[in-house]
């Protein structure tokens, strides 16, 4: 389909020049309508909303200062430029202080006058691109459950709004259950691709064996067992986006295979000789830290840096609890519809226990209870095991505190003898007392036992 031509409104007083400019604009395959005053371009401008006005500076009792005022006011997205014979440095700062998008003075050449009409175009292009994505970002959270309004949520907003329109290759940090694949689809309905293909595999569920052939596909006869030809991820999504989720767990062979692919853009089946040519926008996630799996020999060094070009960290659960209220009712609303059953209100009580609860298991662990509580209904078993002690702990095994002991204060004794326990063992502890090594790191800094 063929792009509409840019409509210009031209605004001067004097018929000749303004016969001139309107032919020259018009021979390039501009759209042109004229204007002999402020009051009449009001007029047109009320009619029909042009793309950019070129506008001269003096027009009779009213300039075109003046109608720049206007236009800021009831068209904020609307292309301006300014000219006029009496340009003065003055001049060029008080209009675009004004809202003008550029500034010619009198004299000025023919060419001068088409490269600032091309430089707003593109301008305009890119507000409309920015301003389309923030709808559609802000349109999609709900639906690809990038939920909340914590100031680190919008970080990640931001930088998915920036990075979509792009081919760039993302990599997606976080603890496990904070959404990183909800954030690789975010990031794949907001790009050009959107309509081409999304193929989303985790790498850690592969096995070794079978790595190679997922992942790049192979001949018939490759192998024992290979009757038919086999397509693999990366060649299934040509053209779209493939998650490669836990990334990490990829084995090293594999990873130099992906590497070379990062590298030139082709891939070669199991058992091909010949290579294929691919264009697939990459994004990997993982849990692991990249750094310490590349100083620790298990990842290489080379791959990181080509998955790491945009980093973005998906926040644990714990460092947005201002969204945990928003997050609960999203899963009864989500997890309602999805069962057909009505959403069901908390009691303040319940609502009051899961905000205070440090969700070790992130978001992941919140939409799996809510959905529980929406199937059962029974808001005691919702809240039973997120008030219990952090483990089942061997009473013969722990002084417990007097009666009337206050819960946290119970928590932070168990804590601090479990260390003393294990020599400050922080694996072991958290281990003797049924917690991920996360959540016990997470209470140890809720009850200052880090040092």
């Amino acid at each position: 389909m063929s792009q509409r031509p840019l409509h210009i409104l031209v605004v001067e007083d004097e018929p000749d020049q303004r016969s001139l400019i309107s032919q020259m604009l018009t021979a390039n395959n501009y759209l042109v309508s004229e204007a002999d005053s402020v009051e009449q371009a009001i007029l047109l401008l009320k009619e029909s909303v042009p793309d950019l006005v070129f506008s001269d500076w003096k027009l009779g009792q009213l300039s075109g200062m003046d109608l720049l005022t206007y236009v800021r006011r009831e068209h904020a997205d609307l292309g301006f430029i300014i000219a006029t014979a009496y340009g003065t440095i003055t001049h060029a700062v008080d209009a675009m202080q004004a809202g003008a998008d550029d500034y010619l003075s009198k004299p000025y050449q023919r060419q001068s006058l088409f490269m600032a009409i091309e430089k707003v175009a593109k301008s305009l292009k890119l507000k409309q691109h920015n301003k389309r994505l923030a709808s559609e970002l802000s349109q999609q959270q709900e639906l690809v459950g990038l939920v909340g309004k914590a100031p680190c949520m919008q970080k990640v907003y931001t930088r998915v709004q920036r990075v979509s329109a792009t081919d760039a290759t993302v990599l997606i940090g976080g603890e496990s259950g904070t959404g990183k694949e909800l954030a690789a689809r975010a990031l794949y309905q907001l790009s050009p691709r959107r309509n081409k293909p999304f193929i989303a595999i985790n790498c850690g569920a592969i096995p070794e064996s079978l790595a190679e052939s997922e992942l790049f596909g192979a001949e018939k006869g490759a192998f024992t067992g290979a009757t038919s030809q086999k397509i693999g991820k990366l060649e299934a999504a040509n053209e779209g986006t493939i998650f490669l989720d836990e990334v990490a767990e990829l084995p090293l062979l594999q990873q130099t295979k992906l590497l070379r692919f990062l590298q030139e853009g082709v891939i070669s089946r199991l058992g091909q000789n010949s290579e294929i040519k691919l264009d697939v926008r990459v994004i990997a996630a993982t849990h692991r830290d990249l750094k310490v799996e590349v100083a620790e020999g298990r990842f290489r060094e080379d791959l990181f840096y080509r998955l790491n070009v945009v980093p973005i960290e998906m926040p644990p659960l714990r460092e947005r609890q201002e969204d945990i209220g928003r997050l609960i009712e999203h899963f009864l609303k989500i997890h309602g519809g999805q069962y057909g059953l009505e959403a069901v209100n908390l009691s303040t009580t319940t609502i009051k226990t899961l905000l205070d609860y440090p969700w070790p298991g992130n978001v992941r662990e919140l939409s799996n209870r809510i959905e529980r509580f929406v199937l059962l209904g029974d808001e005691d078993e919702l809240v039973a095991e997120l008030t219990q002690p952090p483990s089942v702990i061997d009473a013969k095994a722990f002084t417990l505190p007097e009666k009337g002991f206050e819960w946290e204060e119970f928590e932070k004794d168990c804590l601090q003898q479990a260390m003393q326990r294990h020599d400050s063992n922080r694996t072991r502890a958290a281990k003797q007392l049924g917690l991920s090594y996360k959540a016990f790191l997470y209470r140890l800094e809720k009850y200052q036992l880090t040092d």
